[in-house]
């Protein structure tokens, strides 16, 4: 017998079964916080797997395929020229409007094919980081001053994060470089044009499925009275009772006053005209014409029969003709379309089978992880107006401008901590909002309205930056992932990197701003 072996197996027993014996099963903040790990995983089935990652195992998956290794060197490589590799790398969230944890899937297919530790950690940071719809919105409805603060700090940190980090492991790198000398350019089977267009395509599909709907609404009110403001809390049933929009209003004698408008006092709301929603308004047409092109590059390019691409795009068309707009309705031909798009590869040998193998490999990798993470952030730290386990209070009581909430509530006010905590508040108070933000899940677009909400329960500017730098880059969904891709240490020294570097730009923008 492996007493070792046996002894670890013992340790995880004897902890499932006091876990188990302690549960505090009748306390409400714990039966709360299951709820809430509950209620998070379930938007984040509906909302972002089928939407975000998915496309982005099926372009991850094409990457290991269709993309030679000596390209990636070439490019992303330990060898590569840096200005080339770190100026692809850091400026990628601006074509890639995604969240922590959809830019797994691409992050593996790079880090697999060979790129450098540099920039594809650069790429990892700069993924969801640098997204210029985030950044255009924190401008709007945070403040110029603050959306040009994220938008400097996110690109200085993707070459940054990625530079150290290429310090760190140089003896490593340049083992990797000097591997990477004989790899030979393969031949190719389409020009580089071709398989350009087929990831311009796939991009699009995930880009434009997630568009994100405009923040500025006319709201008609049940007395037939308009008001225009911008949303700051969306009821998820709308038609529950005690709903109510949070909205921020943009112009006339409240402009800049926060207030709840109960959805039965909503009678419509409509999204202002202008480009964001324009292209928010037709995004399943965009959407649509992206999947054709798809559908057109893997008949005449990929060799598919036609016939197959037919058949499998019949259910999805006939779905999104026949059913309802909007809502939930959209994730039936779109998941039809999905399971018709992985029949096709999957029967189709060659490089059809090879690239859903390739997908499938990523998928049953990172989706698990990934739940469970959900779960642990959700139980933790709920969801945005919902507490979890850890009272919201003690957050913003924690990143406020001023110590006197926190001194107060400890009875340390006027004590002989006083001084200290008073000096030492501004680094405390920046550091905090980055390891909490980069613990928690934001999904794309939603770390503004929740910032908001801390910023009006009196977070400061400083700590409010450094959580937009820390927070939509990390999250222990996408902690344990990296993890899982490229080992604990450089895990634990990325993560390291983005937290620090977060609270240090919090600081000094509080400070000197």
């Amino acid at each position: 017998m492996n007493w070792k072996q046996e002894s670890k197996r013992l340790v995880w027993l004897a902890g499932v079964f006091l876990a188990l014996f302690w549960l505090p099963l009748g306390q409400q903040r714990f039966s709360g916080s299951v709820l809430e790990a509950l209620h998070l995983a379930r938007w984040y089935a509906r909302e972002h797997v089928l939407l975000c990652l998915v496309p982005a195992f099926f372009i991850a998956g094409a990457i290991g395929v269709f993309v030679s290794q000596a390209s990636v060197m070439k490019y992303l490589g330990a060898r590569a020229n840096k200005v080339l590799a770190y100026g692809v790398a850091s400026v990628s969230g601006s074509v890639l409007a995604v969240c922590s944890c959809t830019v797994l899937p691409l992050f593996a297919g790079i880090w697999r094919m060979g790129a450098g530790l540099g920039p594809a950690t650069a790429f990892l940071y700069s993924g969801p980081a640098i997204n210029v719809l985030a950044i255009i919105l924190t401008a709007r409805i945070l403040g110029l001053e603050l959306g040009i603060a994220r938008a400097v700090g996110a690109v200085g940190f993707s070459v940054i994060i990625g530079l150290v980090m290429h310090l760190i492991y140089r003896k490593e790198e340049t083992a990797k470089a000097n591997g990477q000398v004989a790899v030979p350019e393969p031949e190719v089977s389409r020009p580089l044009t071709h398989n350009a267009l087929f990831f311009f395509v796939m991009i699009g599909v995930l880009v434009f499925a997630n568009w994100g709907a405009p923040n500025d609404w006319q709201f008609t009110l049940s007395d037939g009275s308009q008001v225009r403001g911008a949303m700051t809390k969306v009821p998820e049933d709308p038609s529950a009772a005690g709903a109510v929009y949070r909205i921020k209003y943009l112009e006339g004698p409240k402009a800049g006053v926060e207030e709840d408008l109960k959805a039965s006092e909503v009678a419509g709301r409509t999204a202002l005209p202008g480009p964001w929603t324009t292209v928010w308004q037709h995004k399943w047409l965009v959407t649509g014409g992206f999947a054709v092109g798809l559908a057109v590059i893997l008949i005449f390019w990929f060799n598919v029969a036609w016939w197959k691409v037919a058949l499998a795009a019949i259910a999805p068309t006939v779905l999104a003709l026949a059913l309802p707009g909007g809502g939930l309705w959209v994730l039936i031909p779109f998941s039809a379309a999905i399971v018709g798009l992985s029949v096709v590869l999957s029967t189709h040998r060659g490089e059809g089978e090879e690239w859903f193998s390739a997908t499938w490999s990523f998928a049953k990798q990172i989706l698990p992880l990934l739940f469970f993470g959900v779960l642990v952030a959700g139980f933790l730290l709920g969801r945005p107006d919902h507490e979890g386990f850890i009272p919201s209070g003690y957050v913003e009581m924690l990143v406020g401008d001023s110590p006197d909430r926190m001194l107060q509530t400890t009875g340390w006010d006027g004590g002989a901590l006083d001084g200290v905590v008073r000096a030492a508040w501004p680094l405390w108070t920046n550091l905090f909002a980055a390891v909490f933000g980069a613990f928690m899940y934001f999904a794309t677009l939603t770390e503004v309205p929740i910032l908001q909400g801390l910023i009006g329960a009196g977070m400061g500017k400083g700590p409010a930056l450094a959580l937009l730098l820390a927070g939509p880059a990390l999250s222990l969904p996408n902690m344990l992932v990296i993890r899982s891709i490229m080992g604990t240490h450089k895990t634990v020294v990325f993560c390291s990197l983005v937290i620090v570097m977060a609270t240090v730009s919090g600081w000094v923008f509080g400070t000197f701003f």
